[in-house]
């Protein structure tokens, strides 16, 4: 009997309920699957019609610090990612070119964790609240399919974090490493039963905690994790799933630094950074509950639903000069809070239409966020008795509102015995509103609202020629609106929100095959994406920025990937990303036509060589390549090229139930002076993040299991 499977994406959550449909067909020995089950089993990548990488939790801890997802996801084609260096910004992230513009936090790519979204309902995420020693396994989706998961889908990144099985087993895990960084963790995991019956409970219950000096001058950073997940089998035919996650995070901002002054010191700061102690502290707490049910044998039923409050305070480095000179300036500090919730519900079935095999999911997506935003100046006093640094005169006060609602739906249908079609669409609707608290005589009222909605339609056509090789081709339209952050402040100084941003929308054509080869897989996409009003960064000045649209933009690329077992224990991989990202309207007052756009690297190269048996001695190397990233709309400056090389070893001891794993590792070994990450548009030529030179690490893991 032949099987195939083809997985179905749906409109929030990444992952479906479990749906297996058995059907007649020419050949009354294949079997359609339309597969994802509770257990959260990671995607096919051979048999999604789409460009997919699936990333597994081991491998992201193995001989790694397990801070930043940075360490472990350097090797998917078409995402570019980066350790800014600077905990208070977030990690720098893109696919294929979407979210290059973000100074800080992650936009145009939407994260999901264990089915909460990690990215807000106006397109603005983070991933500090991410444990990867619990992580289970990561698919990252690019293309045109990433448009049915909403407003600023310019990829999808689905973290899931491990099911508690049997038997129970309680870890520590520890890392120390260069610039005084310490990672400690525990975790407990187990089950009672196997998961599967009335009344089986599974759970995961893991903490930690990192402080780092910092490779930079006020750079120095700590962070405390909570992620808890504890799941009931109701009956035999619905699961329950609670999901909590807490993170507390404190850490100094560095900004960036000219050409000059990176080449002269790359550990030193600028000196308004020192002088107004920039800095940011994160409080978020959220909880979610995730039910399924299967309602017959061809029909089931997901509910989702979450909440939280993220709180930051954030001290800038504009000068009080700047804040003064300008009655309307809301000043260098920024207190937010913000309170977000959400349910998505959906239905699937699975029957047949015209004889031909089809399984069919819809739903409703509603998700929204109350912000509180105030700002203050970051000062107090007059002259040379003024106290710099500190919370002083409130200069904005205003309550920001956004939602979305989504209704989608999506469609598999098997054609033949190998051409099945992928068919989707989905209606975005976000609303924003703005109401101004803070009047005066010199500052008006600012308050606001704008309503964006798009159509989102994708579609695939996938052939199977034969159980070890697929073709596709895809297409899609995309939809961005502009994040709280980016409508909050306005190009031209004056004060209220900048209600002239208009959302982006785009267009995506792909072209793929993915091949089996023995224990390996070789993929291969080729695609172009062109947007009308792409959001680019119009200024960025002491870590303010501000934004507008840039008329057209076309994205060209091909995507490489290759990973193979051989040997045994023996692993090898590739990855290789050609992207030509270009202005196709003048955007700059030099025009900029034909310009690159900044903070994408036009090459990305990636490859690596394992031996990794299940116990004893282990060892790999890496090497990464990123080609020159232009800084700004003109492309009157690069950061230059680079090339960096990992080494790593351990050993791991099996001994009846212990186990413990003891491992080194060497980053950037031939130490390059490179620039790790940029910051787009910086208005004083501040563009460079620097990255480390040679620098290492030493990790133990030990686990005890109570069988």
């Amino acid at each position: 009997m032949k099987i195939r499977t083809i997985h179905l994406f749906t409109g929030c959550i990444p992952l479906l309920s479990p749906v297996v449909y058995s059907a007649p067909s020419a050949n009354q020995s294949d079997t359609l699957i339309v597969a994802a089950t509770p257990k959260a089993q990671p995607l096919s990548e051979l048999e999604t019609p789409a460009a997919l990488s699936v990333v597994y939790g081991d491998d992201l801890r193995q001989a790694r610090q397990q801070i930043n997802l940075s360490e472990g996801l350097s090797g998917v084609p078409g995402l570019q990612i980066a350790n800014r260096q600077n905990y208070a910004q977030d990690l720098q992230m893109s696919i294929r070119g979407f979210g290059a513009r973000s100074t800080f936090g992650v936009r145009g790519v939407r994260i999901y964790v264990d089915g909460i979204p990690a990215t807000m309902p106006d397109g603005q995420g983070q991933t500090s609240n991410i444990d990867i020693g619990s992580i289970d396994h990561i698919d990252v989706l690019r293309g045109p399919f990433s448009a049915l998961y909403g407003n600023s889908s310019g990829g999808v990144i689905n973290v899931t974090t491990a099911r508690g099985t049997q038997p129970p087993t309680l870890r520590f895990s520890s890392n120390y490493s260069s610039f005084g960084t310490w990672r400690n963790s525990v975790s407990a995991s187990g089950s009672t039963g196997d998961g599967n019956h009335k009344g089986d409970v599974d759970y995961l219950i893991s903490g930690s905690k990192m402080t780092t000096h910092g490779f930079r001058q006020h750079s120095d950073a700590q962070k405390t994790l909570g992620n808890a997940k504890l799941g009931v089998q109701l009956d035999d035919v619905s699961h329950l799933t609670l999901s909590l996650n807490s993170v507390h995070l404190d850490a100094n901002d560095p900004g960036g630094l000219t050409r000059e002054m990176w080449k002269r010191d790359p550990h030193q700061v600028a000196r308004n950074v020192s002088l107004y102690d920039a800095r940011k502290s994160v409080d978020q707490t959220q909880a979610g509950l995730h039910y399924t049910r299967e309602l017959s044998e061809n029909d089931s039923l997901s509910v989702m639903t979450w909440a939280g409050v993220r709180e930051t305070t954030q001290y800038q480095s504009i000068p009080a000069a700047t804040q003064l000179s300008k009655a309307h300036h809301a000043g260098g500090v920024i207190d937010l809070a913000r309170h977000y919730q959400g349910i998505d519900t959906r239905w699937t079935h699975n029957g047949h239409l015209l004889t031909m095999p089809v399984a069919i999911t819809t739903g409703i997506d509603y998700e929204t966020l109350r912000e509180q935003r105030k700002g203050y100046e970051n000062f107090r006093g007059t002259g040379a008795n003024r106290e710099l640094g500190v919370e002083g005169r409130l200069r904005r006060n205003e309550q920001n509102q956004v939602w979305n609602i989504d209704p989608y739906l999506q469609s598999v249908w098997q054609l033949s015995q190998r051409f099945s079609l992928n068919a989707g669409v989905r209606f975005s609707r976000v609303h924003f509103s703005s109401h101004d608290r803070y009047i005066t005589p010199t500052n008006g009222d600012d308050s606001g609202r704008a309503n964006y909605h798009h159509w989102l339609p994708a579609f695939s056509l996938n052939y199977a020629h034969d159980d070890s090789w697929n073709s596709y081709f895809s297409f899609g339209r995309g939809f961005e609106t502009p994040t709280l952050n980016e409508l909050s402040y306005r190009p031209d100084g004056n004060s209220g929100m900048n209600l002239a941003l208009r959302p982006s929308t785009n267009r995506t054509f792909e072209l793929g095959s993915k091949k089996r080869i023995g224990l390996g897989l070789f993929t291969a996409a080729v695609f172009q994406t062109d947007t009308q009003n792409e959001i680019v960064t119009s200024s960025n000045n002491d870590g303010r920025s501000t934004y507008k649209n840039a008329g057209q933009t076309r994205r060209r690329g091909v995507e490489l990937g290759w990973q193979q077992q051989f040997a045994g224990d023996w692993r090898m991989g590739a990855a290789w990303t050609l992207l030509d990202a270009r202005y196709r309207s003048p955007v700059c007052d030099a025009g900029c036509q034909g310009k690159r756009i900044p903070g994408i690297a036009k090459n990305m190269f990636y490859t690596h060589l394992d031996y990794q048996p299940e116990t004893g001695w282990y060892a790999g190397a890496d090497l990464r390549y990123l080609s020159k990233i232009a800084v700004n709309d003109s492309n009157s400056e690069y950061a230059p090229a680079w090339t960096v090389t990992g080494l790593y070893t351990g050993y791991k001891w099996m001994i009846d139930q212990w186990s413990l794993d003891v491992s080194g590792r060497i980053d950037n070994l031939f130490n390059r002076n490179y620039a790790g990450s940029v910051i787009v548009n910086e208005g004083n030529g501040r563009f460079y993040e620097p990255a480390p030179g040679r620098n290492y690490s030493v990790g133990l893991n030990l686990s005890y299991a109570f069988e």
